[in-house]
């Protein structure tokens, strides 16, 4: 191991200890200052990724018994959150989507209805990933979208000279797959590990049950919102590329569709329990009202998705079924244990009474403008989020924007709800998020180019987040 990473593995104990030295503080408690030491240790390690961030998350489960925080079992409970099922079977979904190509069919359709004109083409591939990305990891679809992406461009440096409005056509391309895939993933609650983060706080803190279907009438318009938003800068704004008609474009798609062949049996039982899982999602509380008790939940019926995956049979002997057990290895554990070690700190920071503490200072701020409030912790986090893990990120903030909005006796899903967004719309740099980096290696995006779009769209973003969220949050939740 490099020298360095030993220092900033050091660094996390050697700040917990320092901080442990201010026990004798009359203001605040032996056991806040114990929560605070370990809350500074892991987000030293979580900003720095000293060690992978999943691993960092178990230290609650060690540290907090061994500080006299919490019981082991108390400790261990959150890792076994119901919102951490819910995202496991959202992800055994996604995975049998990707084992059979259905992802890729969608998407190639998709963009194959837009037309093939410069702007028709950049809107289709940003649809379809947006799409997918509502459903499946934001990275696995920029990995998916490509090569299409590749091929198209590939397509036009055979008849066109690489001019100006070539370059630009290369370049928004590339750029509308990584945004439209961090765009997608905030339409739906399993859409991005943020969502899933917040949505077990609220559960843990506030004892609120986010519903899929309240996230989604949320989450499309704001998405949409982003995604035309972003579309229209791309392409009229900051990247104009006036191409009428790429010819040979859609012979690309069509090829693409012939290699997958006709729809197979597997893909069509994926399909309809995919439609099956999302309808009861959407219309879990009708269906509740028709059987007469609250007997769904958004877990079960995500399990229950993932589970009928392995029970399903390809054919009529019943040899093989969507799913083999050796497919989980794609599950991002680390993802899971990310979320339980977030919510156990969250626990440990509400129980020594932190939470209150923050509330408290900041109720004198009461003639603060909400709306004012709402645009700086959006601005906060977009712009946090640029350069540290988003889901460290929220893992860290939401405790404190609850205590605020707690604090300010405002609901706080006013601050929630554009906090978590804005953790996913990170538009500046290749390391900000997974499908930036992705694009930014096809080598048709320079780092001026993308830090030119990511200011202006950042800067945008925060403004539509905090004037949607404003008017949505009301009208949805309150």
């Amino acid at each position: 191991m490099k020298r360095l990473n030993w220092l900033l593995i050091l660094l996390g104990p050697i700040i917990f200890i320092i901080v442990l030295r201010f026990q004798d503080s009359q203001y605040l408690t032996p056991e806040i200052w114990r929560v605070l030491a370990l809350t500074a240790w892991m987000v030293t390690w979580w900003v720095t990724e000293a060690i992978p961030i999943p691993v960092t998350a178990l230290l609650p489960m060690i540290m907090l018994p061994l500080l006299q925080i919490f019981k082991i079992a108390e400790a261990t409970a959150p890792y076994a959150s119901p919102i951490i099922f819910l995202f496991m079977g959202g992800f055994m979904i996604a995975i049998a989507l990707e084992k059979h190509n259905l992802h890729l069919r969608i998407a190639l359709n998709l963009i194959k209805i837009t037309g093939t004109s410069g702007n028709g083409i950049i809107l289709g591939f940003m649809l379809s990933t947006a799409l997918l990305s509502m459903w499946i990891s934001n990275t696995a679809t920029a990995v998916m979208m490509l090569p299409v992406a590749t091929s198209v461009i590939s397509l036009l440096l055979e008849n066109t000279e690489p001019d100006k409005a070539y370059k630009n056509f290369a370049l928004s391309l590339m750029l509308s797959i990584a945004y439209a895939a961090n765009i997608g993933g905030t339409i739906t609650l399993i859409g991005t590990p943020p969502n899933i983060v917040m949505a077990g706080y609220l559960r843990q803190m506030l004892g609120y049950e986010m519903q899929f279907s309240q996230w989604l009438l949320m989450g499309i318009p704001t998405g949409l919102l982003l995604l035309f938003t972003c579309y229209f800068l791309l392409t009229r704004v900051l990247f104009p590329n006036r191409m009428k008609n790429i010819e040979g474009s859609e012979q690309v798609i069509m090829n693409k569709l012939h290699q997958l062949g006709a729809v197979s049996r597997e893909e069509t039982l994926v399909m309809i329990i995919f439609a099956i899982t999302a309808l009861c999602w959407i219309f879990k509380s009708q269906l509740n009202q028709v059987i007469g008790i609250d007997l769904l939940s958004d877990t079960t019926i995500a399990m229950a998705g993932g589970a009928l995956m392995f029970i399903v049979p390809v054919n009529f002997s019943g040899s093989t079924s969507l799913l083999q057990w050796e497919d989980t290895t794609k599950l991002p554990w680390g993802i899971l244990i990310l979320f339980g070690g977030g919510m156990c700190l969250a626990k440990s920071l509400e129980e020594v009474g932190i939470i209150q503490l923050i509330g408290d200072a900041v109720s004198n701020y009461h003639g603060t403008s909400l709306l004012v409030l709402t645009l700086v912790v959006t601005a906060i986090v977009l712009l946090m989020t640029e350069l540290m893990s988003n889901v460290a990120l929220v893992a860290i903030f939401i405790p404190v924007v609850i205590g605020v909005a707690n604090g300010l006796d405002v609901n706080p899903l006013i601050l929630v709800i554009p906090a978590t967004l804005a953790s996913s719309c990170a538009f500046m740099m290749p390391i900000s998020t997974p499908p930036n980096a992705i694009v930014f290696a096809s080598g048709h995006i320079r780092m001026r180019d993308m830090m030119k779009a990511g200011i202006l769209l950042n800067i945008v973003a925060i403004i539509i987040l905090t004037m949607a969220t404003s008017w949505l949050v009301g009208l949805i939740f309150i």
